[in-house]
């Protein structure tokens, strides 16, 4: 079942074109440590990368290893923090339109 388009409520994405015609878009959130917020933050994060795989170029994995399109997402704590990381990696045009489909007008809230 092809999932619906995910809304970023707390993701932001900024981009960097690689200059071969791929890009890196990054985005991150953050809340206190135990806030229920980051489940939603982490539900987001999946949504995303959900949405993503979906209409995927090609096979997931390394650039250099065969993969059109990659994912990676980290988490770190510290001073009561908890900041949340999605990266995705692959073709431009198919991370620019990805990402444009989740972002919503105004921006995203603040977590």
């Amino acid at each position: 079942m092809r999932p619906a388009p995910p809304v970023c409520e707390y993701l932001s994405f900024d981009a960097v074109d690689n200059g071969d015609d791929t890009g890196t878009w990054e985005a991150m959130a953050s809340a206190p440590s135990g806030d229920p917020r980051l489940g939603r933050i982490l539900a987001e994060i999946h949504a995303v990368l959900a949405w993503a795989g979906w209409h995927a170029p090609g096979p997931r994995g390394p650039m250099e290893e065969g993969g059109e399109w990659d994912a990676h997402i980290a988490e770190d704590s510290q001073d009561g923090w908890t900041t949340m990381t999605l990266t995705l990696t692959g073709p431009w045009v198919w991370g620019e339109q990805c990402i444009t489909c989740c972002q919503p007008m105004g921006g995203p809230g603040v977590a």
